[in-house]
């Protein structure tokens, strides 16, 4: 009998393949605590993420209509490579306020940037954020003179907290409370895997012009990337193909300029810089294409941070391999995330 030759992917040894965290949450990864906030009355809410400590952070822009705060600093060229939180919010421009909220909380325990340290000088807390446009969902936005969002930002900061009482706050929730996705209730999603000792987690907040859902069918567009069906097992009938072109139009409803946004983070277990970040925020914008048709267009806001532990003193850079097994691990937890949102929100029994 003539030998087979050697499978070059095989191995006397299986390897540990990648898989969702306990949590399946960014929480997953060590080193951060979230909070949420929402208002049932406004329809809106806020969401802030903050490490223990201040750590690398970076992003990517890529709608059409985003509306954010501090992310020029983000760029690998500017003085401050880390923050202190992330806010993502609803309420369009006025959700920016969210981040005053934590910004004053941070800066009462005395965390955040000092190019001047000594008795009287504040610190200057870092918290980039994002809003996503909640404003006609039909809740009661008369609020005049005193909008609700740097109170809502303080409420989630005072809601920080980690483990799977936070993790199992998805859908309905925070940042995605009064979202919508294309026709149907949007929500906030996350998802993670472990790879090894590495650790990816995504947190979105979904509120697309584009459907997540394949034409004609209840089934995600993320399906493909699904795990143990965490967003409820759904499948393609028989040999469905995309449809070509955008969806029908009647299905989309009316578009108004900056009315559509699904912004997030992804966190990382491995020390990175902020170019390096910057990297893994561009891939991560990937999950965004795998999960949502169309995307990035005009009428959306679409943005995603990134944050990680600041490399270890001395540490070599991250080597173009492992960077790009980050980046494409973003990616997919970013699109399950998408799809996880969508799918809790819609099994939420609150009746926003």
């Amino acid at each position: 009998m003539s030998k087979q030759p050697k499978d070059p992917h095989s191995s006397t040894t299986p390897r540990d393949l990648p898989r969702p965290g306990a949590l399946n949450h960014i929480l997953d990864v060590p080193g951060l605590k979230i909070g949420h906030a929402h208002n049932a009355a406004i329809k809106t809410g806020v969401t802030a993420i903050v490490p223990d400590t201040a750590w690398t952070c970076a992003g990517d822009v890529r709608g059409g209509g985003p509306g954010t705060r501090e992310t020029d600093l983000l760029h690998p060229s500017t003085l401050v490579q880390t923050a202190d939180a992330v806010v993502l919010s609803g309420g369009s421009s006025w959700g920016l306020a969210a981040a005053d909220g934590v910004c004053e909380a941070l800066g009462a325990a005395g965390r955040g940037f000092s190019l001047v340290a000594r008795p009287g000088v504040p610190v200057s807390p870092i918290v980039p954020s994002a809003i996503l446009y909640d404003l006609a969902n039909g809740g009661d936005k008369s609020w005049g003179r005193e909008a609700p969002y740097k109170t809502l930002g303080s409420d989630a900061f005072d809601a920080l907290g980690e483990g799977a009482a936070i993790a199992d706050q998805l859908g309905a929730c925070g940042a995605g409370y009064g979202a919508m996705a294309g026709q149907e209730r949007g929500g906030l999603g996350s998802a993670s895997v472990i790879d090894g000792e590495l650790i990816v987690g995504a947190l979105m907040a979904v509120n697309s012009f584009g459907s997540v859902r394949m034409p004609n069918s209840t089934c995600f567009w993320a399906w493909p990337f699904e795990y143990e069906g965490e967003f409820g097992g759904l499948r393609p009938a028989g040999d469905a193909m995309p449809a070509m072109g955008l969806p029908d139009d009647t299905k989309l409803g009316p578009v108004h300029p900056r009315t559509n946004t699904t912004i997030g983070i992804v966190a990382v277990s491995h020390g990175l810089t902020q170019s390096e970040a910057q990297r893994v925020a561009i891939m991560a914008q990937d999950g965004l294409a795998r999960a949502i048709r169309p995307v990035h267009a005009p009428t959306d806001g679409d943005v995603i941070f990134v944050l990680a532990p600041a490399p270890a003193a001395n540490a070599n850079p991250c080597d173009p391999v492992t960077l790009t097994r980050i980046g494409t691990h973003a990616g997919d937890c970013v699109a399950r995330a998408i799809a996880r949102g969508v799918y809790e929100a819609s099994r939420s029994n609150d009746d926003r």
